[in-house]
């Protein structure tokens, strides 16, 4: 039922295996090398075409330096924090309340109303774009760090929902009836007894959350225009010049971008592997 570990397989597979794995994993990571070496060349290499070759001249210093020079990034970043957090604590609170309802208590919509929010995450999002366009102009918000993160809590809750509503649903149910037998509220036992079981789940949730928003290009593009409302992954643009694409530039300013949700991943790695595993083995 289960493939046999390649450490009991034959010689001739295990062979196979170690070869193929490192040139698997070298064809991989080829793109993010290529964009990492980019990142360090310099203007003319780009001009002359060398795009895979050796560099001429190592320009990490003055490459870096010009992302923060030449653009206004660190805005761009700090719209992307202006969206991403309060998407995340958003998604959270209301996934974590809706799982709760759908996963403890039974009445005969129940599984309508959780149809209705997986539902969502089936229609195609770019079928979306002028409806959502056109209900942010009509309320205000469009062109505006709030209006994009509205969008996104409404967008994401429906998979939030999913994720936390069979974790709760796989929660020992005797702690929540030995707390009902003891005269506890709901509102206590969703907070004092659910929550602090929840905090595996919540932290693998943070940081896929954080991802999905922060590497967001297609709504940051389609609901923000300019440097005083678009997340940084829309913002990278502004690093082109407008006769030559300084793509140096480019691969630099995507690799400063890059770093806050791979930071986050890195400190919360322990938490999300085991919010991931957890209930795997009993």
């Amino acid at each position: 039922m289960f493939p046999t570990p390649i450490a009991k397989t034959a010689p001739s597979v295990q062979l196979i295996y170690k070869i193929a794995l490192p040139i698997a994993l070298i064809l991989w990571l080829l793109p993010l090398i290529a964009v990492a070496i980019t990142s360090i060349r310099s203007a003319g290499d780009i001009t002359a075409g060398n795009y895979w070759g050796w560099p001429t001249s190592f320009n990490m210093v003055e490459n870096y330096t010009a992302v923060f020079t030449d653009s206004p990034i660190g805005k761009y970043i700090l719209n992307s924090f202006k969206v991403t957090i309060p998407t995340v604590i958003g998604t959270l609170i209301l996934s974590c309340m809706t799982g709760f309802a759908l996963g403890i208590y039974k009445f005969k919509s129940n599984m309508l109303v959780f149809f209705m929010f997986v539902a969502g995450n089936f229609i195609p999002f770019q079928i979306l774009m002028v409806p959502v366009r056109d209900l942010t102009l009509s309320m205000g918000m469009y062109n505006t760090t709030t209006g994009l993160a509205l969008f996104h809590i409404a967008f994401q809750t429906g998979f939030c929902t999913l994720f936390m509503r069979n974790f709760i649903k796989n929660l020992p149910r005797e702690l929540i009836e030995v707390a009902r037998v003891e005269g506890v509220s709901e509102i206590k036992i969703f907070w004092y007894v659910v929550l602090p079981l929840m905090k595996p789940a919540i932290a693998a949730l943070s940081v896929l959350i954080f991802t999905f928003i922060w590497n967001d290009y297609f709504w940051a593009t389609v609901l923000t225009q300019g440097a005083d409302t678009q997340p940084v992954t829309a913002g990278l643009y502004s690093l082109n010049g407008q006769w030559v694409a300084k793509w140096h530039l480019v691969s630099a300013g995507s690799i400063v971008a890059a770093m806050p949700p791979v930071l986050m991943f890195f400190a919360m790695q322990k938490h999300f592997i085991a919010g991931l595993t957890l209930g795997a083995v009993k």
